[in-house]
């Protein structure tokens, strides 16, 4: 007899439908699985022998054949075991296969029958909904992060024998709802004033916060860098619930998250010997890299020089469009990078004061060579981050320069930032792209004339040009202003001219 029972294969972050085919028939007993399954998948076989027999449940001494269609779609992992046991019970006409149309499950199996949670439920979920189907039977540690997804129910399954159970309907679970997120204290997350002094770069924060630029930070150590990189998320407004739900699903793909609903946007810091792959996503089995679980958050590259060049040139193109594309075994996957990415390094290889550098012009130039141009050529904000004055140190805090002040400014320029680009796919001023740059932000003549003298003072490419727009209309809309003004001009090529003259130095 044949069954068909419907699953989802998680591809990258999001999933695709795969339909579970068990023929029964009388025959020499084996169990055959088809449809390019990976080692981690055939070894389900054994799995659900041994899971249907400690459940009380037969499993057939026939010929059992198994096809995951589509057949040419690669298939990992151990999320299939679940659909596989429930073809061969419909199939062996143990549970009727009456109740399983317009419903999909997911789970992997124990050799006792307990289902095991998964990684990437909210995907199946999204997928689940997408393809119309009403219902998604999953592990009880998955059934909330799966509820997070509208107009489909959602129930845990908590063992092998539940779900027979639930098909000849002696038992019908409750439909899970989703957990209640952790959202973090105000107090206890880092705050703005933790840091003395540094006005300039609180300056250069608040407004790569304020328009989702990026920003890197050049000073001695134990300046500040990495403190002020850590509070900036303290200072970036709460994700919308479309925004947590991608910050979600994201995570869920790489296995981490606890299966709640995201409440703040993700920080990121990984060493600086992480690998390309690591940074932006791929290996055999592609995983999403720091890049993508840094989507909708901050990505800290600290001691930016120490960074492979490999790593840090792959960064190129995920900065500039938001997304990582990865092609592995004539499969293409597509990860989502829209993350700022804030970077910190030292002036020199010694990273002494100038007064008492010893580094020479060879070494300078090596350490320079580090830096990626390309990738300088994509950050908006360079700012100096100098040692604190002692008076500073010593000295009472400045309560504008609280976190929970800078996040109402920030928020209040969002806003505004989202009223004037509604109906394109940008949701702040770092997303436009040239042409929208170039609609959103008109220069009269006297705007012109400044920056075409500052295009040939600074050298600027054409993507450098467009930053500093984006930079000096949210500077515009830090200050509450329709129009940009001169002094917006100003400030947003001060951050470009000062810094690069620095690296150059």
């Amino acid at each position: 007899m044949l069954a068909c029972v419907t699953t989802f294969a998680l591809e990258g972050v999001s999933s695709q439908e795969v339909t579970v085919e068990v023929d029964v028939r009388r025959g020499l007993s084996a169990f055959t699985l088809v449809g390019l399954p990976d080692r981690a998948v055939r070894e389900s076989r054994e799995r659900v022998r041994a899971a249907l027999l400690n459940s009380g449940l037969d499993f057939p001494q026939k010929r059992i054949t198994v096809n995951l269609a589509p057949a040419h779609v690669r298939k990992e992992g151990p999320s299939f075991d679940l659909a596989i046991a429930v073809g061969v019970l419909a199939a062996s006409e143990q549970v009727p296969q009456e109740p399983l149309g317009g419903c999909a499950l997911c789970g992997e199996l124990s050799l006792s029958g307990e289902v095991r949670p998964v990684r990437g439920a909210l995907a199946t979920a999204l997928g689940a909904r997408r393809c119309g189907y009403g219902s998604l039977l999953v592990p009880e540690d998955n059934a909330p992060e799966a509820a997070l997804v509208d107009d489909i129910e959602v129930r845990g399954i908590p063992s092998l024998a539940r779900i027979a159970d639930l098909l000849h309907g002696r038992w019908l679970p409750e439909p899970a709802g989703p957990r209640e997120p952790h959202a973090a204290e105000a107090d206890d997350r880092p705050d703005l004033t933790d840091v003395r002094g540094q006005d300039d770069a609180k300056r250069a924060l608040e407004i790569a916060a304020a328009g989702g630029h990026n920003l890197l930070m050049i000073g001695p150590p134990g300046a500040g860098k990495t403190m002020l990189a850590r509070r900036l998320p303290g200072m970036l407004p709460p994700p919308s619930f479309e925004e947590a739900l991608e910050i979600t699903q994201v995570h869920s793909a790489a296995g981490i998250g606890g299966g709640r609903l995201a409440p703040e946007r993700p920080f990121r810091a990984p060493h600086h010997t992480i690998s390309a792959q690591g940074l932006v996503g791929g290996g055999n089995r592609p995983r999403p890299g720091e890049i993508t679980l840094a989507h909708r958050g901050v990505l800290f590259l600290d001691e930016l020089p120490e960074f492979g060049r490999a790593a840090v040139d792959a960064l190129r193109q995920p900065l500039e469009d938001g997304r990582v594309t990865i092609m592995r075994g004539q499969r293409t996957l597509e990860f989502p990078a829209n993350a700022m990415v804030v970077a910190a390094c030292n002036r020199c290889p010694c990273a002494r004061s100038p007064d008492r550098c010893s580094c020479t012009s060879t070494e300078m130039a090596r350490y320079l060579r580090r830096l990626s141009g390309p990738l300088l050529d994509r950050i908006d904000l360079v700012c100096q981050v100098e040692q604190a004055a002692p008076l500073e140190l010593v000295g009472g805090s400045d309560r504008r320069s609280r976190s929970k002040a800078v996040r109402k400014r920030v928020m209040a320029a969002r806003l505004r930032q989202q009223r004037r680009l509604a109906g394109s796919s940008a949701i702040c001023n770092g997303d436009m792209d040239g042409r929208l740059t170039r609609r959103e932000v008109p220069l009269d003549a006297t705007l012109s004339t400044r920056m075409l003298a500052a295009r040939d003072r600074l050298d600027l490419s054409g993507r450098g040009h467009d930053r500093v727009l984006r930079v000096a209309r949210t500077i515009a809309d830090l200050d509450r202003r329709r129009a940009l003004q001169l002094s917006d001009l100003d400030e947003a090529l001060s951050y470009r001219l000062d810094g690069l003259e620095l690296l150059a130095a």
